[in-house]
């Protein structure tokens, strides 16, 4: 058990002080990489969602010890009752899905023999309405959780870019969270972190690492494009 991940998202949380009485993970994928394990370690309430048979049972030993986890072995989709997914090394997906991390900066072209399909959930059928730290990265989909979220987190993080990719819903994920009183904090390589107007102020520094990220993810997909224009 690593009780001392340390992971950023973690790391900012505690540097602002900010407590949480129930947090929430949309696609874990192994348990050892969780966004939110120093959050479960920290023994709070966590929900856990992960569709993948082999990441499920991979969760129930890591954590065999941990009384904190609620876990639903389901995909969040738009609708309840079964999903085709495909899985492309650490990458899961929607198979119907035009664009994913996977498709899009792997050129993963789909395999019958990486198919499987698992039941899913809409995520008003999972969400209680008392998470205050929510992660989701689903490899495309994350549009369904929020959109159907009850909920009113804190904190937020949702994968939406990545080298070549930027979240086919991007357009409906930075409405909603304008609609519903949320700010970007920081970005990472993959996700962006969106807190509640007024939980606190951002410093200068914050602001400016924000727009010196967002300046960066532009070059390099700037970069990536060139390269593959060019063959390379």
């Amino acid at each position: 058990m690593n009780a001392t991940s340390n992971k950023v998202l973690y790391r900012k949380c505690k540097n602002r002080k900010l407590s949480f009485l129930h947090v929430c993970e949309v696609g874990v994928y192994l348990p050892q990489v969780s966004n939110i394990i120093d959050f479960i370690n920290d023994r709070i309430r966590t929900t856990l969602v992960e569709p993948d048979p082999k990441n499920v049972k991979a969760i129930n030993e890591y954590f065999k010890n941990f009384t904190n986890i609620t876990l639903f072995p389901v995909a969040v989709f738009d609708h309840s009752g079964t999903l085709e997914l495909v899985q492309r090394e650490a990458s899961t997906y929607v198979g119907s899905l035009e664009a994913s991390p996977a498709l899009v900066n792997d050129n993963y072209i789909p395999d019958a023999k990486d198919k499987f399909t698992v039941a899913c959930k809409k995520f008003d059928e999972i969400d209680d309405g008392t998470i205050d730290l929510l992660s989701v990265d689903t490899e495309g989909c994350e549009w369904y959780v929020i959109k159907n979220m009850k909920s009113q987190p804190q904190v937020v993080s949702i994968e939406t870019h990545g080298k070549l990719y930027v979240n086919a819903f991007y357009p409906e994920i930075t409405a909603w969270i304008k609609q519903h009183g949320y700010i970007e904090w920081y970005k990472d390589n993959s996700d962006t972190v969106y807190i509640k107007k007024g939980l606190f102020d951002l410093t200068l520094l914050e602001k400016i690492a924000l727009s010196f990220k967002g300046f960066k993810l532009s070059c390099r997909r700037f970069r990536y494009r060139l390269k593959g224009k060019m063959g390379l």
